[in-house]
Order: structure tokens, then sequence, then C-alpha cells
């Protein structure tokens, strides 16, 4: 009794914990990154590498709300086995498939290895072509797997909003 209580509390605590990383994904997509897109190369890095070590130092609401929305969908997901129809299963296991392999894989191995690297510079001590350059090594490609990872995030979102609705 207690688990079937238990657990459309916890698909709505992991639909909003995977609804606020869409949005902060979304946000990077949409504002942040075309925002600083027009700054200079050097400035470009800088901000990036100032935004990126307020995550980087562990920003307790960030952490809660990244790694809360892996276990509240991974606990949701195991669950969801036992109370759920076949229809309720197949649309949380695809989420929970999509998340993992859709957001949270791309960001540890493409883009916090991409913010690690970007982390290292030391802008004053780089010339214009070397800044030029990293930005270019950086930019493109962190962009292009945001891009992913936000609309599989959404795709996540509405999936697990779908199943709200089915309950």
């Amino acid at each position: 009794m207690l688990i079937t209580t238990f657990f459309p509390m916890l698909l709505i605590l992991a639909t909003l914990l995977c609804a606020l990383t869409t949005g902060l994904l979304f946000t990077f997509a949409v504002v942040t990154m075309p925002g600083i897109k027009s700054l200079p190369d050097g400035e470009y890095i800088r901000a990036f590498q100032v935004m990126d070590g307020v995550i980087q130092n562990n920003h307790p609401l960030f952490i809660l709300v990244w790694l809360g929305s892996v276990l509240a969908l991974l606990l949701t997901a195991v669950l969801g086995l036992t109370q759920l129809d076949m229809v309720g299963k197949a649309i949380l296991l695809t989420a929970t498939a999509l998340y993992l392999f859709g957001v949270q894989l791309p960001t540890g191995v493409i883009n916090v290895p991409l913010n690690n690297q970007l982390q290292t510079l030391d802008v004053s001590k780089m010339n214009r072509d070397d800044q030029a350059a990293a930005r270019l090594n950086f930019e493109p490609r962190w962009n292009r797997w945001n891009r992913i990872r936000t609309a599989v995030a959404t795709l996540v979102s509405t999936l697990l909003i779908l199943l709200l609705f089915l309950l």
C-alpha cells in the first residue's frame, strides 16, 4: 500500500527534476550561449568559465536538480515495474533510457570534458589566435551536443508528463 501511494509522488518528483534540467539545458541553448556568442573570443571563454565555475563548485541547487533527477527517475523506473501496466512501463522505461543515454551520457562524455578543457585556459596569457582556436575547438561541438541534450530532455519531460496523465 505504501508503494502504491509513494509511486505517484516519486513520479511527480522525477518529472519536476527532469523538467528543471530540461529548462536549464533549454536556457543555455536559447539564451546563454546565443547571448555570449557576440563576445570577442577571450571574453566568450571567460564568460563561459565563470558560468561553468558555478556548476563546477557544486552549487547545491544545481547538484540537487541534476543528480536528483537521475536518482528520482531511476527509482521511479524500478518502482514503476510493479505499479504500471505495459503501456506505462514502456513509456517510463523509454523516458529513463533516453534520459540516461541522451542527456546524462553526452553530458559526461562530451560537454563536461569540453568544459574542463576550457577551464584550464588562462585567457590573459593567450594571444588572439590561441583564443580563437580554443573557442573554435569548444563552441560548435558544445552547442551541437547541448541542442541534442535539450531535445532529448524535452522529449523525456513530455513522456513523464504524459505518464502522469495516464495514472
